[in-house]
């Protein structure tokens, strides 16, 4: 009965002695205060002289080091959560249209790159039978050619280290609205009566990429033929590459082979108009595709380009882009049939589709005759 009463005088006692000393608290954290900034003070002093003699001993540039390193494995690693595996069917299902009007053809590249869909193309995919060596590096690769107009625009990253790859050489060539290449006479690729053609140079480009690991190309919206869905072939050069006075490329590696693809809805629209709804062969889709379906099973590969609409209907144009992840070591060997010289095109190995590229997955047949030999345009 009597522990209440010891416990109320106890803490009475305190209280009392709370009121007796109004202040003591700010005194003593006035005193602990001062106390903290003598010694940060004599704590800075040493401080700048360790890091003098950090610095002279070498510890400064090797710290530093670590902290690049670090973050370049914690970039590694945002990369690599980014690059889920896929399939054909999560590809296929996928829209890569951008509706909301947070990218157009004028946005900045900071704008354009920041999404979630990066690409690391298979290491070597199919070069095809109508790669044709020493074409123009220039920008705008249409000519005179019909169709819908397309403004793309490709960013390369090193998979090792997720930065951009600066002074990649990338070269890009696609068939025209009606499925005809250019550069090649063989059976297939439209009228093999038009020799002429193995002189043109329609669609195809290089262009070498910026400090950002950008390069942008003017061309068309490729057609079909037989046994293909519609796509785009990209081969990236690296290493010791050099521009001629011609306005050709020599040296170097090809660090990378691969194919791009469109949504099949959009392809649906533009085969919908005039000149592609021309071309009597039967449209091979993303899903029948063979190629496609080697890009993205069981890979982390989305092939497809993203892409805004420039107006309200689909012949007022398309900006495409995308991010291609390639690693910068790999070393591959394009076959060719084909090369465009200082003479004009001449054919490889006779000429015949089938002496290069691997298996060709359908050879172009489109109904359209492709234009003559005209100059070049757009460097």
């Amino acid at each position: 009965m009597q522990l209440p009463s010891v416990l109320s005088i106890a803490l009475l006692g305190l209280a009392t002695l709370s009121v007796a000393h109004p202040g003591e608290h700010e005194e003593r954290d006035e005193i602990a205060l001062i106390q903290k900034r003598e010694y940060q003070s004599t704590v800075r002093r040493s401080l700048e002289k360790c890091a003098r003699h950090l610095e002279a001993r070498g510890h400064n540039d090797r710290a530093e080091a670590r902290r690049r390193e670090t973050v370049d494995m914690l970039r590694r690693d945002m990369l690599r959560k980014r690059l889920t595996v896929r399939d054909p069917e999560t590809v296929l299902n996928k829209s890569h249209e951008v509706t909301d009007g947070s990218i157009t053809i004028n946005s900045p590249e900071s704008v354009i790159f920041t999404d979630n869909s990066t690409c690391v193309l298979n290491p070597e995919g199919e070069v095809g039978p109508f790669y044709v060596l020493g074409e123009y590096v220039r920008s705008d690769l249409r000519e005179d050619q019909p169709g819908v107009d397309v403004t793309f625009d490709a960013q390369f990253i090193d998979v090792e280290t997720c930065e951009p790859v600066t002074d990649v050489w990338f070269d890009i060539w696609n068939c025209n609205s009606t499925g005809v290449y250019s550069g090649v006479v063989s059976n297939g690729n439209g009228n093999t009566a038009d020799t002429s053609n193995i002189n043109a140079t329609f669609l195809r480009g290089i262009q070498k990429t910026d400090d950002d690991g950008v390069v942008q190309f003017q061309t068309i919206f490729p057609g079909h033929y037989s046994g293909r869905a519609t796509h785009h072939h990209v081969v990236a050069h690296v290493g010791n590459v050099t521009q001629l006075a011609n306005n050709t490329i020599t040296g170097g590696t090809v660090a990378h082979i691969g194919q791009l693809f469109w949504d099949q809805d959009l392809i649906t629209e533009v085969e919908a108009t005039s000149p592609y709804n021309t071309n009597t062969i039967a449209i091979t889709t993303n899903a029948e595709d063979r190629v496609f379906n080697d890009e993205t099973e069981d890979t982390t590969s989305d092939p497809v380009i993203n892409y805004v609409k420039i107006g309200d209907d689909v012949t007022d144009g398309l900006f495409g882009w995308i991010t291609v992840a390639i690693n910068t070591s790999a070393t591959y060997t394009p076959t060719y049939s084909f090369a465009l010289t200082s003479s004009g095109g001449v054919a490889e190995s006779g000429g015949d589709s089938s002496s290069g590229g691997g298996a060709p997955g359908g050879t172009p047949g489109g109904s359209g005759v492709p234009s003559g030999s005209a100059a070049p345009t757009g460097f």
